[in-house]
């Protein structure tokens, strides 16, 4: 009897020995078949009123640059993405034939005034016959004339003076024509240097704006997008009720992943876009110009109140109002109350408690009652 109590014992140790391994390995592998869900810890903390909207980054304007005269470039330095500043020279034009008709005209005008200094030719015979008109009223007192021929040297005076009076004012009037005519010169020479009206970037270059080409007055030879920038923001017609000016925004550019960049609200324009009914503001964001790239597109997030929280999680962990809450490894679906709302979190009036674990990637994966593995996201 002692000796089949001894062999049960022995072969009972052995067969837990060899089983227990293999109960091992079928939980280990049963383990490792479960899903991972990534999950958050339910939090409290600030929560924060917000509403949102997308934003699509402007140039403030865009410029078609244009010759204001003809002629050919000797000197230009558009290059599509070269960055300009206001007064550089971005294209010279030949000045050869201006400066010729600048130089005659400048000597003209030193002839012309010479010639209103001197004044008329005729100013001694005018003397002349003054002297001749008091002679003859003189004889025609005495009797020595008659009063017609009086009259008659009389009316040559007149005549005299009035040719003077004449000359001299074509005279100045030849000389502020040739006054008029250098500046109108000078004018078309400087209009010949075309010079950069704001800090910018040229966009493009058209293809008779390199030097040796000859270009014609008004021709297009560049656009250039100014340095400025607009960022405008698209909220609906439910959310724009609040919006004020000076309020905190985040944004999220879509061209730079999921980094959040500090904004706020700069202008509130009253009217909706007729086709869309959006409403449109402009933000100022903390960053920099040369990242704000005209056509980039985001999504932005103004705040209209903060508050504190007993229970707040990651926005994405949200289906409706609805989260896939792990409970013991298991997957639970549960319906909660929202509160505040932001571009990243959200605030849970009811439903969650605070250190629960929602899940917040790929929830299409899961059912209630799965059973996973737990990833906390950091």
């Amino acid at each position: 009897m002692k000796t089949v109590l001894e062999l049960i014992r022995r072969w009972g140790v052995r067969t837990l020995l060899v089983v227990l391994p293999l109960l091992l390995v079928w939980y280990v592998v049963f383990y490792l078949m479960r899903p991972v869900a990534t999950v958050a810890v339910v939090t409290s903390g600030k929560a924060v009123r917000a509403v949102p909207g997308s934003v699509e980054v402007k140039a403030e304007y865009a410029m078609e640059l244009k010759s204001e005269a003809s002629g050919r470039i000797i000197l230009s330095v558009l290059d599509p993405g070269k960055k300009i500043f206001q007064g550089d020279v971005l294209v010279q034009i030949d000045t050869g034939d201006v400066d010729l008709e600048i130089e005659r005209t400048t000597n003209e005008i030193a002839a012309a005034k010479r010639k209103v200094e001197l004044g008329s030719s005729l100013r001694t015979d005018l003397e002349n016959q003054r002297d001749a008109v008091a002679n003859f009223e003189r004889q025609t007192k005495m009797g020595n004339y008659p009063e017609g021929e009086l009259e008659k040297q009389r009316r040559l005076l007149r005549q005299l003076e009035q040719r003077i009076e004449l000359e001299e004012v074509n005279a100045k009037l030849a000389l502020e024509n040739n006054q008029t005519t250098l500046r109108t010169k000078k004018r078309e020479k400087e209009k010949m240097t075309i010079i950069a009206p704001t800090d910018g970037v040229i966009a493009t270059v058209n293809l008779n704006a390199r030097v040796g080409d000859l270009i014609g007055r008004d021709t297009p030879i560049a656009t250039l997008i100014s340095s400025s920038r607009t960022i405008e923001g698209k909220v609906s017609e439910e959310n724009f009720a609040g919006i004020k000016v000076g309020q905190h925004a985040s944004i999220r550019f879509l061209g730079y992943g999921s980094q959040l960049y500090a904004a706020s609200v700069i202008k509130v324009l009253p009217t909706a876009n007729a086709e869309t009914q959006r409403y449109i503001v402009h933000l100022s964001v903390d960053l920099e110009v040369d990242k704000l790239v005209p056509g980039l597109t985001g999504e932005v997030s103004i705040v209209l109140g903060e508050r504190e929280a007993a229970a707040i999680i990651p926005r994405r962990a949200l289906r409706g109002n609805e989260v896939y809450v792990v409970t013991g490894n298991t997957v639970e679906l549960r319906k909660v109350q929202l509160g505040y709302v932001a571009l990243n979190q959200a605030e849970i009036l009811d439903g969650l408690r605070k250190n629960e674990q929602v899940i917040i990637e790929d929830l299409e994966r899961f059912q209630p009652g799965d059973r996973v593995r737990v990833k906390v996201a950091r």
